[in-house]
């Protein structure tokens, strides 16, 4: 299972690890987190007694901005290259290791346009992709997480409804529109579920 310890992360972290107690969890830490998402990560690992590896891109991000710049404020093609080196180059790495025949994700049809067509069951890369919130709401999520007693991220409270990096995630009083809340409103995906 892949986690990025995001706002709603527990919800999908309780439900597996329910069913399979020592199902592998991986978290890329990329160097770019808020303090908050990783004390959250850090809580939820104690919590959930989760099987968790961390992974980490190649570069630190004092090497990423020496060689690169900022490379999130270069534009479209800028941001790309910097989800390529902090966050899909370790994914891949993880799943060439670990090498499994089910990777699990909790990506939800109505947190962006661009996942409203996708399937429960895939196939990714000669490898199985099971994505099983994928129908669910944020009631639901909510619900669930009241359910049994998870917590959202800290910073769910502070009006950041969608978490990523520090560098590029705005609280929902900071945009004009919900499509720039990651990203900086070029995309919605970070790659991972686009290349890996």
């Amino acid at each position: 299972l892949a986690t990025s310890f995001a706002a709603q992360s527990a919800s999908l972290l309780h439900l597996a690890t329910q069913r399979i107690p020592t199902l592998p969890v991986h978290f890329i830490d990329t160097g770019y987190h808020f303090p908050e998402t990783l004390h959250f990560a850090k809580e939820l690992h104690k919590k959930l007694n989760l099987n968790l590896t961390t992974v980490r891109p190649r570069l630190t991000p004092l090497e990423i901005e020496t060689e690169f710049g900022r490379l999130w404020e270069m534009g479209p093609t800028g941001l790309e290259k910097f989800h390529e080196i902090i966050r899909v180059e370790p994914m891949r790495r993880a799943l060439s290791e670990l090498n499994p025949s089910l990777w699990i994700a909790g990506l939800r049809r109505g947190s962006s346009e661009s996942r409203e067509k996708l399937s429960v069951l895939s196939t990714s890369q000669s490898r199985l992709k099971l994505l099983p919130i994928l129908e669910w709401s944020d009631r639901q999520i909510g619900e669930y997480l009241r359910l049994h007693s998870l917590p959202y991220h800290p910073l769910w409270s502070q009006g950041y409804v969608s978490i990523g990096d520090r560098v590029t995630t705005k609280r929902l009083d900071e945009v004009a529109n919900p499509s720039e809340l990651r990203h900086f409103g070029w995309k919605r995906e970070c790659g991972i579920h686009e290349k890996v």
